[in-house]
């Protein structure tokens, strides 16, 4: 008989969580579903449940990030489409999360990925926030495709409401709507003019970022949840610890870091069981429709990385909390900047090479 170490039969346990709260889930949906019920299916005790899953919440987003992560991809085209026709294969990739007529109702929910009645108002906000960043990443896309190069944000988030206001019919809705003619629309949107300009007023008064010089070492590698190679936490460039709270400020060290610079967000989080596996069910689910429609070159450049452990976090000295955000600049292998609060990615990003760097010498501007 072979014997399981502690770490293969706490695995094979949570395995049996996830697979019998998937099955309960399905058949009942978040509100109807009973731990105590899981736990049966599972042939384990609550307590075991709730040793791998604090909540309930915690599972059922845990079950999502299961199916996201494990739904295939196939591999990336070798080339990018234009940006109309990209959004247009976007949205079709996007909606074949919609159920399929056999589907019951609670079965749909689980395969559209809902959200409906599930989450609390610490998450609800986070939720917003992480929509912000999705709008980020598939912008950045595009606007590797667009002739211009101008911002895109806008139109990212215009396509994402329409996609998951489709989500939300096919929900309380079924067989409302056809899918081709949203695929469609979300083609003929590339072609809307929508004034992107990125310009926030709260940038001049950011406080600038502090010199130093402090030995830098990084933990242990993470994936980047873009790519899905090591993220090079080693390299030089800006590294930004974003609470989940403020998923939004990825766009400012984006934006203002050099065309050379290696930038790379750490996501951190006071609650990882269920905001964290918020943000990681739902930036799993964007690069995984970005990766079916954009060549590897054009896939965003920003790494990003999710800290559950918070050990870039520490690396830094920065918090794992919702409202954190702080910035350093590395180079070879020492902190030469760091920054804290409000635009501390942005005042990392543009302290470069000497006191007269700005943000209008970089090519992520404020006229992107």
């Amino acid at each position: 008989m072979v014997r399981l170490t502690r770490a293969q039969q706490q695995e094979r346990t949570r395995a049996a969580v996830l697979a019998a709260a998937r099955e309960e889930f399905a058949e009942r949906g978040f509100a109807e579903a009973k731990v105590d019920r899981i736990a049966e299916r599972a042939e384990l005790t609550r307590g075991a449940v709730y040793s791998n899953f604090p909540s309930k919440r915690a599972l059922y987003l845990a079950v999502l990030v299961d199916l996201v992560e494990h739904t295939g991809t196939g591999k990336a085209p070798v080339s990018s489409p234009d940006p109309a026709e990209a959004l247009g294969t976007f949205a079709r990739v996007w909606l074949e999360r919609l159920p399929l007529l056999g589907d019951t109702p609670t079965s749909g929910h689980l395969r559209l990925r809902s959200l409906a009645g599930v989450l609390d108002e610490p998450a609800r906000s986070a939720l917003a926030q992480v929509t912000r960043l999705e709008s980020l990443l598939l912008a950045s896309a595009l606007e590797s495709r667009a002739a211009t190069r101008t911002r895109q944000v806008r139109l990212a988030e215009l396509v994402l409401t329409l996609l998951t206001g489709s989500g939300h019919l096919a929900d309380t809705a079924p067989g409302f709507g056809d899918p081709f003619d949203v695929a469609r629309a979300c083609e003929r949107l590339a072609g809307i003019d929508l004034a992107e300009a990125w310009d926030p007023p709260h940038l001049p008064y950011v406080t600038p970022a502090q010199r130093c010089e402090d030995s830098w070492v990084p933990p242990a590698e993470s994936p980047d949840e873009i790519t899905g190679r090591r993220a090079g936490l080693d390299a030089d460039g800006v590294i930004a610890v974003l609470g989940a709270g403020r998923l939004a400020a990825a766009e400012e060290v984006m934006r203002a870091a050099g065309q050379g610079d290696r930038v790379t967000v750490a996501v951190v989080t006071s609650a990882p069981a269920e905001i964290g596996r918020l943000v990681r069910l739902r930036i799993s689910d964007l690069t995984g429709c970005l990766r079916r429609v954009f060549a590897p070159e054009d896939w965003p450049r920003l790494h990003l990385v999710f800290d559950e452990d918070a050990r870039i976090a520490s690396a830094i000295g920065a918090a794992a909390d919702d409202d954190t955000e702080d910035a350093v600049r590395v180079r070879a292998g020492t902190i030469v900047a760091r920054a804290s609060g409000r635009g501390a990615g942005y005042a990392a990003a543009i302290a470069g090479d000497s006191a007269t760097d700005s943000a209008a010498d970089r090519s992520g501007g404020a006229g992107r």
